[in-house]
């Protein structure tokens, strides 16, 4: 069985007619009784019942000319299809992001592309930066949001997307009993040095964790790490309940939390940068696209 053998049913099946169902094909009707003929043989299944003077559909034809018809008309879009899929209109994206960037460039960033690109299928995986350039390099994700580390496997390419300053978040009950000291709305690091500190695992966030670790090497300090998580989330919840305070970007203020407060540094602060990383030798034209929309909202005006 093959497509000229559908059109053919279906051409007889519309006219109920060898003769005219001939000339709509632009072929002679021997022919074309002898290709609906052949087509039933390979089915096993009469398709059509024939007299001298009418032809109908079988039960059975009738029940297949939908499943035929809508065949053919699969096949045809099939090359629209392609050219779409060539130009990055149609198919998937696989993008991981840390999750810090759920609360920065992740949600303006999908919303703008699913804007010029709706058809397109955003498969979403949270992941730490680790985890993410693992998976780019195993091919099981086209692109990642990660907080950059040095020593990027050079087969991956980098764009900056956000840098913002870190904020400390503090339990409540350190600014009602006095514990910490503020200085308007702000506070001073060395106000804080010595409190107990809750990080990312260096492991699982290393270019984080070095951030913070370093700005206290850089204040003549060494944090005291009384607890590690892996999520945003766990990390704030921990504040909460007064087990620490913990260095967040500034744009996880909006994670909102009772027993928790969110204070900018009034001396120097340190600054987390977020990026997109994806294959240097990536042909998928959704990856091209994502690309560009992200380099638009990093220049002066977007979110970055």
């Amino acid at each position: 069985m093959n497509l000229k053998q559908l059109r053919q049913f279906l051409a007889v099946a519309d006219e109920l007619h060898f003769g005219r169902a001939a000339e709509r094909l632009g072929m002679t009707q021997p022919p074309l009784s002898q290709s609906i003929q052949a087509l039933e043989e390979e089915l096993g299944v009469r398709l059509f019942t024939r007299t001298k003077r009418s032809v109908a559909l079988t039960a059975v034809g009738a029940e297949w000319l939908p499943h035929a018809r809508r065949l053919l008309e699969d096949a045809a879009a099939l090359p629209d299809t392609a050219r779409r899929l060539a130009r990055g209109q149609l198919g998937s994206l696989r993008l991981a992001f840390v999750s810090i960037a759920d609360y920065s460039i992740l949600p303006a960033l999908i919303s703008a592309f699913k804007a010029a690109y709706p058809e397109v299928e955003v498969l979403l995986r949270e992941a730490t930066s680790d985890l993410q350039i693992e998976a780019l390099l195993a091919g099981e994700i086209d692109a990642g949001l990660i907080v950059p580390q040095s020593g990027l496997h050079a087969s991956l390419a980098y764009h900056p997307l956000v840098c913002e300053p870190l904020v400390a978040a503090v339990p409540d009950d350190w600014i009602a009993s006095g514990r910490i000291r503020l200085q308007g709305e702000q506070l001073a690091f060395a106000d804080v040095v010595e409190e107990p500190l809750i990080l990312f695992p260096r492991r699982s966030a290393p270019a984080f964790h070095d951030i913070v670790t370093g700005h206290y090497a850089v204040n003549g300090a060494r944090p005291r790490i009384v607890q590690q998580a892996i999520q945003m989330q766990t990390i704030i919840a921990l504040v909460a309940v007064g087990l620490g305070m913990a260095l967040v970007p500034q744009s996880l203020t909006a994670l909102r939390r009772d027993g928790v407060r969110y204070l900018p540094f009034g001396d120097n602060a340190p600054v987390l940068e977020t990026g997109l990383v994806w294959r240097r030798d990536e042909l998928l034209p959704a990856v091209t696209h994502l690309v560009g929309l992200a380099g638009e909202m990093a220049e002066p005006g977007g979110v970055g």
